[in-house]
């Protein structure tokens, strides 16, 4: 039978051809996309990993110790990590991506590093890092081919004074951070993608089983079992699987590089991380085969119920509305967690994955019915026999109606979870506006207390072009009760950053001039210290604060005097805003991936529902025909078909991303305590794009119902 099935998919005639060749091209561009989705997760992975060895874990062991301290500085928003190694001995151990240990006066820098210090000006950059430049740090140690890393060598005594300085004996055995997080988003990410891949290869396979009812049924007419039935279509399905799954490898390979360089996470991969694992190969390679044949022969179940088993159609009994508690649950127990949120993040993902699982398959669950009472509310409002047709033809039988399109309510909704919650973040977390005076400060928090500042580099800071003013900001007698954190003289304030109490000498104000998540105002009154100014002279500076017009330039200057001027005490001198615009930037990498997933799904559910209608115009060309031989206009079959196709689809949609955004709302407002902030104009473009899209493809099926719907098809013979 397995000869037999191979001929008949392979020597079948043109139908059967062009059968196997459509099949094989859909399985290729859904197999292609699920290759595409495990690689792009062992990429990330890979950036994990190689991110995770920048920050080694203290280690003892038989080796000398490397003494090694990881910190980040800024140059024009962009994040460069600079690592501060001293070895100890000959046996020390290498960091990751270089040959050597650098020692004192040598580093080695990224190749995306080495052409920034290039291209400007070395007393904005270049001067934090003197020394020998010793080579290139190699890909080993880089997250992406974008990353700003330099590995400096100093002297033992030196970089054990650095901040979270630690001793290492062994370097890359970090495992990568953070692993539960980035796993679950995403597990939830590709699940988005995977669930429409999947629903468009079983579409297609269904497809080929649909037109091929008939032929099976005279198959048990004369004699043939339905364990022979099911191996034919098992096999014919499998062929075309198998074709197109190689086809699916072979343009995964072609599109790799291209595909790696797209920055999906916030930044591009290495081609290499873009890699599938024995198991990924074995999965899609077997798996999609199997699941084709699979596929077939669930779809000829009513072939095995009788040699005219397909002519019997029996209503299925309509979905009922206990189908929507999962979801239910789901939304009950995120409102829940806000009000009862647990203290510890594994308390809160117990609380939240389930609730959000929840609604994930609540909705999947709930789809049919709610596909069943769309069609029975357009049937109530219909006032043309187009849509009363599509009406009864979607309240017949709703889970066939769904089944194309439950892909895409899945993938709108996760979708619209992290779009909603990244915006809302973005908004609340981004950097300072621009022009604003928090955008020109410049702020370096010692990380051990400086006695005094020496009165040169005030001058040496003021003489830059677009410096304001620079303050040293001296620790609060009461930093541990309550106060602001530093004390400054009332005539060293800045008038940009608010002003002094009646009275007052000295005063209580932030390490950075201006309250956390607070814009600088002149407006601000700054309560009087109780400290004398001869008390406040005596007192460690913690913070050093210089005022600039916001220039790149002077903002660059501003932080290469004061690395260079402290160069063990300093924490990352930055702008307020360096590390909430990285960490936006970070945030819109997984919003553009969204945006990927969005694309791609809308792709695939138009595809699924094309290959959808054509096995529903095969199934039922003979009614279509004879309505046509009563006098229907091919228009109005048209329009029967567009409606039952799209009517559901849009609705579908609006559910989803409803749904989703309130899943966001509810999660921010029990996590963060924020309320959702709509998504910009940009998502809803893309949702309505792709739906544009996808009804064009649903259209572009339409032109087959005349020629297979003429008056021989409603011949009985």
């Amino acid at each position: 039978m397995i000869r037999f099935g191979l001929r008949l998919a392979v020597a079948g005639g043109r139908e059967a051809l062009t059968r196997l060749i459509v099949i094989a091209a859909a399985v290729a561009v859904g197999s292609g996309l699920l290759l595409t989705t495990l690689a792009g997760v062992n990429a990330v992975n890979s950036q994990l990993t190689r991110y995770a060895s920048m920050y080694p874990n203290a280690s003892t062991g038989d080796a000398d110790p490397l003494w090694w301290s990881t910190r980040q500085d800024y140059f024009h928003g962009e994040q460069i990590i600079r690592i501060d190694v001293a070895a100890t001995g000959s046996t020390a151990p290498t960091p990751v991506g270089i040959p050597t240990t650098p020692g004192p006066g040598e580093y080695y820098a990224s190749p995306a590093f080495r052409e920034l210090l290039a291209d400007h000006p070395a007393d904005q950059l270049g001067d934090r890092y003197p020394g020998r430049d010793l080579g290139t740090v190699g890909p080993a140690a880089l997250t992406s081919p974008d990353t700003l890393l330099v590995i400096a060598g100093g002297a033992p005594d030196q970089v054990a004074k650095l901040p979270a300085a630690k001793q290492v004996t062994s370097v890359g055995d970090t495992p990568a951070l953070p692993e539960t997080t980035v796993n679950l988003i995403l597990g939830v990410v590709a699940g988005g993608l995977l669930f429409p891949v999947l629903i468009f290869i079983g579409t297609a396979t269904r497809l080929s089983a649909a037109r091929r009812e008939q032929r099976f049924a005279a198959m048990r007419l004369v004699g043939a079992t339905p364990r022979q039935i099911s191996m034919v279509a098992a096999v014919e399905a499998a062929a075309a699987a198998v074709a197109g799954t190689a086809v699916g490898f072979g343009l995964f390979y072609a599109f790799r590089d291209p595909l790696a360089a797209i920055p999906f996470t916030g930044m591009p991969f290495f081609p290499s991380d873009m890699s599938l694992g024995v198991l990924d190969v074995l999965l899609v390679a077997l798996g999609v085969p199997a699941g084709a044949a699979l596929a077939a022969q669930v779809s000829l179940r009513r072939v095995r119920i009788s040699p005219l088993g397909v002519t019997r159609r029996v209503t299925p009994r309509a979905p009922r509305a206990y189908r929507l508690i999962p979801a239910l649950l789901g939304v009950a127990v995120l409102f829940f967690a806000i009000g009862f949120k647990p203290e510890t993040s594994d308390g809160q993902a117990a609380v939240f994955l389930p609730g959000l699982l929840l609604i994930m398959a609540g909705l999947v669950f709930a789809g049919p019915w709610l596909t069943m009472v769309g069609a029975r509310v357009m049937a109530r409002y219909a006032n043309r026999p187009a849509t009363l047709i599509a009406a009864r033809r979607l309240a017949d039988n709703p889970k066939a109606g769904f089944r194309a399109i439950s892909g895409i309510m899945l993938a709108l909704f996760v979708t619209s979870v992290a779009v909603g919650v990244i915006t809302t973040i973005v908004v609340n977390r981004g950097p300072a506006p621009t022009g604003s005076t928090d955008a020109g400060t410049v702020t370096t928090v010692f990380d051990e207390k400086v006695p005094s500042v020496p009165d040169t580099l005030f001058a040496e800071l003021r003489a830059i072009t677009g410096v304001r003013s620079a303050t040293a900001i001296r620790e609060a007698p009461d930093i541990n009760s309550g106060g602001e954190g530093g004390v400054i003289a009332c005539a060293d304030l800045p008038n940009a950053y608010g002003r002094c109490a009646q009275g007052a000498t000295v005063i209580e104000v932030p390490m950075g001039l201006s309250r956390w998540r607070e814009s600088a105002s002149s407006a601000t009154e700054w309560r009087a210290a109780s400290i004398t100014l001869d008390e406040l002279q005596r007192l460690p500076v913690v913070s050093m604060v210089v005022g600039t017009d916001g220039s790149a330039a002077a903002v660059e200057r501003t932080r290469t005097v004061l690395e260079v001027a402290f160069p063990t005490f300093w924490v990352g001198p930055n702008v307020p805003g360096d590390f909430e615009s990285d960490f936006a930037n970070t945030l819109r990498g997984w919003e553009q991936l969204a945006n990927v997933v969005i694309i791609a799904s809308l792709a695939l559910g138009g595809c699924s529902l094309a290959v959808s209608v054509i096995g529903g115009l095969t199934e039922r060309r003979r009614p279509f025909s004879l309505l046509r031989l009563s006098g229907a206009p091919v228009r109005v079959l048209r329009r029967v078909v567009a409606l039952e196709s799209a009517v559901p689809m849009l609705a579908v949609a609006a559910v989803a991303i409803g749904m989703g955004l309130l899943a966001a709302h509810l999660f921010l407002r029990a996590q963060m305590g924020y309320t959702l902030v709509a998504p910009q104009l940009g998502f809803y473009v893309i949702v309505v794009v792709g739906l544009a899209a996808c009804l064009g493809v649903i259209a572009s099926t339409l032109p087959l119902l005349e020629r297979i719907t003429g008056p021989e098809t409603a011949r009985s013979e």
